[in-house]
C-alpha cells in the first residue's frame, strides 16, 4: 500500500462527498479521484519515468492540492518549492534536484526563470493553447485509470530542504514508509472522520502537507482560504465550520489579537494543533483560556516529519505537561543519548534521538551529511531534552545553530554568509531573540569596516533581496568591535546576554 491508495478508497466509500471546499466551488471525492488519475497521466505522458522528480511552486490552492496528489499516484517524487522564497535559493534546489516538470501557479512565474524543466501552470488556459497547465492536461487524459506501479517502501515519496549550518540546503529523502507512518498517526492522534473540515491556513510546502492525506483517509474535507492573513482564518472557522487546523503559534496569538476576537468565532473547533517553534507556558494558558480544551502539538523535524511526539488536548489538561512536546508515537522509538552514545535513563539532559518508520532515508546526494545525521539507526537530531519517568519529552534547547521563527527554520550561518557580502560589513553575527509574536525574531550584531557606512535600514534591505523576508533580521545592532575568545573566535553567547540584559534593562 502506497500513501495514494487512502485516495483511492475514500473515493470509493465517500463519492459524493466534499473532498476540497474553495472559494468558487467544491470538489467531491469522485471528482478529485479522477482530476488526480488524470492528471498522473499527463505527468506520465511528459515523463514516463518512475521516481523522477515534479517540483511544485504555488500558494495554497486546489490545483497544488491535485497536483501533489498526482506526484504520488503517478511515483514520482515530489520536491516543495517555497513561493516566500528567493529566485537563487529555487535555483539552487532546483539545480540540486533537477526536477522535469514544474509545477507553478502564475504568482511565482518570476522566481523559475530560465529553470531547466517542462513547466506546468495552474488553471487552464484556452486562448494560450501553447501553455501546459493543469486544466488542460486533466481535460486531454479525462477518464484515465489509476497508474500501477511497485516500488519498495524505501523508495523517495518526497524531497524536501531543510537549511544547513553550511550554508548549503540539504535535500530531506522522506520515504513511503515515513509518510504512511505520518499518515497513520495523524489519523489516530486526532480522531480525524468524515466530518472534518480542515481549514489549510499554513504553506502545503511546508507543515500542512502532512494533513492533506490523513484528512482525505478519513473522508474530510480540505477548505482553501479565499486570500491570506488572520482575519481571513478567523471568517473561515466562522462561516465555513471549520473544525481542525495547523497553524504557527505565531497566528494563534494573530487570531487572538484580531477586533472583537472571541470563542464563539470558532464555532465547530475541535482540533488546533501548533507546531513549528515552542510555545512558552504564560502562552499555552492564554491560547487555552482563549479557546478552549482544543490545543494541541507534535514534535518532529523535516528528518522525521511532523509527528515523533504528540501532546494531544488531555496531555494539556496538567500545567505540569505544558513546557512538555509529548510522548512518542507508533512506529518510532525517541530517546535521550549521552556524548559516549549510550542511552540515558529517565530526567537526564542530552541528545535527543529516534528511529523507526518515520526516519528519512537520507540526504540527496550527500552521504557523508546522512552518515553524521543517522548513526546506527538513530537521528540525531540536534536537540537537547529529557524524557521524564512517564514517557514525555522535554525540549531544553538546541546543538544545532537554528531560530524558529513564525514557524520557518533559519539557520543564522546563512544570514551571516548573507550579511557579509555587503562591502561595508566587516564581521556579524545572527542569532534568535525571544519574542511574544514570532516565538523568535531574527537578528543580527555588525561591525562596520573602517572607514565604511552603512546603516540598519540599508542591511536590512540588502539581505531581504539576497534571501527573502523570512530570514531577514528583523533588527541589526551595531557594534565598535565585536567580542573574540582568546583563539579568535566570535563570541556570540555573550554578544546575545548583552543584547538581552540590554532588553530588560530599556
Amino acid at each position: 500500500m502506497f500513501p495514494i491508495d487512502f485516495l483511492w478508497r475514500a473515493s470509493l466509500r465517500w463519492p459524493n462527498r466534499t473532498a476540497i471546499d474553495t472559494p468558487t466551488g467544491q470538489i467531491s471525492y469522485q471528482e478529485l479521484a479522477s482530476k488526480v488519475k488524470a492528471l498522473a497521466a499527463g505527468l506520465m505522458a511528459l515523463d514516463p519515468s518512475l521516481q523522477s522528480r515534479v517540483a511544485i511552486c504555488s500558494g495554497n490552492n486546489a490545483d497544488h492540492i491535485v497536483a501533489l496528489l498526482a506526484i504520488l499516484a503517478s511515483g514520482k517524487v515530489w520536491v516543495p518549492l517555497n513561493p516566500k522564497s528567493t529566485r537563487p535559493e529555487i535555483r539552487r534546489i532546483i539545480d540540486i534536484t533537477e526536477p522535469s516538470l514544474i509545477v507553478y501557479d502564475e504568482a511565482c512565474a518570476d522566481l523559475l526563470v530560465d529553470a531547466p524543466a517542462t513547466f506546468i501552470r495552474t488553471g487552464k488556459d484556452e486562448d494560450e493553447p501553447s501553455i501546459k497547465t493543469i486544466g488542460g492536461l486533466i481535460q486531454q487524459n479525462n477518464g484515465a485509470s489509476a497508474l500501477p506501479f511497485d516500488l519498495p517502501l524505501d523508495a523517495i515519496q518526497a524531497i524536501k530542504f531543510t537549511g544547513g549550518t553550511t550554508g548549503a540546503p540539504k535535500g530531506v529523502m522522506q520515504p513511503y514508509r515515513a509518510w504512511m507512518a505520518n499518515i497513520t498517526n495523524q489519523i489516530h492522534a486526532w480522531g480525524f472522520d468524515e466530518n472534518e473540515r480542515y481549514i489549510v491556513a499554513a504553506p502545503i510546502t511546508h507543515g500542512t502537507s502532512t494533513y492533506i492525506v490523513p484528512i482525505l483517509a478519513q473522508g474530510g474535507c480540505h477548505v482553501i482560504l479565499d486570500g491570506s492573513g488572520a482575519e481571513v482564518v478567523r471568517t473561515a472557522f466562522k462561516e465555513r465550520g471549520g473544525t481542525a487546523c495547523f497553524m504557527p503559534p505565531t497566528l494563534l496569538y494573530m487570531l487572538m489579537a484580531l477586533p472583537n476576537a472571541s470563542r464563539k468565532d470558532y464555532p465547530n473547533l475541535r482540533r488546533l494543533i501548533y507546531g513549528g517553534a515552542p510555545m512558552p507556558p504564560e502562552k499555552v494558558r492564554a491560547v487555552r483560556e482563549f479557546f478552549g480544551p482544543v490545543l494541541c502539538t507534535t514534535y518532529g523535524q523535516t528528518e522525521a516529519p511532523q509527528i515523533l511526539t504528540i501532546m494531544q488536548p488531555e496531555d494539556f489538561e496538567d500545567p505540569n505537561n505544558w513546557a512538555s512536546v509529548g510522548r512518542t508515537t507508533w512506529f518510532n522509538d525517541v530517546a535521550i543519548m549521552g556524548p559516549d552514545g549510550t542511552l540515558l535513563p529517565t530526567d537526564e539532559i542530552g541528545e535527543v534521538v529516534a528511529r523507526g518508520d518515520l526516519l528519512m532515508t537520507g540526504y540527496w546526494r550527500m552521504p557523508e551529511k546522512t552518515s553524521e545525521t543517522i548513526k546506527n539507526g538513530w537521528l540525531h537530531t540536534g536537540d537537547r531534552g529529557l524524557i521524564d519517568e512517564r514517557g514525555y519529552l522535554y525540549l531544553k534547547d538546541r546543538l544545532k545553530d537554528l531560530v524558529i521563527t513564525g514557524g520557518f527554520n533559519v539557520y543564522p550561518v546563512d544570514v551571516e554568509n548573507a550579511l557579509s557580502q555587503h562591502p561595508a560589513v566587516h564581521e556579524c553575527l545572527v542569532f534568535g531573540v525571544p519574542d511574544d509574536k514570532w516565538g523568535e525574531c531574527v537578528q543580527a550584531a555588525v561591525q562596520i569596516r573602517p572607514g565604511q557606512q552603512a546603516d540598519e535600514a540599508t542591511l536590512i534591505s540588502f539581505v531581504r533581496e539576497l534571501l527573502g523576508p523570512v530570514q531577514t533580521p528583523k533588527r541589526i545592532h551595531f557594534y565598535e568591535t565585536l567580542p573574540h575568545s582568546n583563539v579568535g573566535k566570535l563570541l556570540k553567547s555573550a554578544v546575545l546576554q548583552n543584547i538581552l540584559n540590554s532588553s530588560k534593562n530599556s
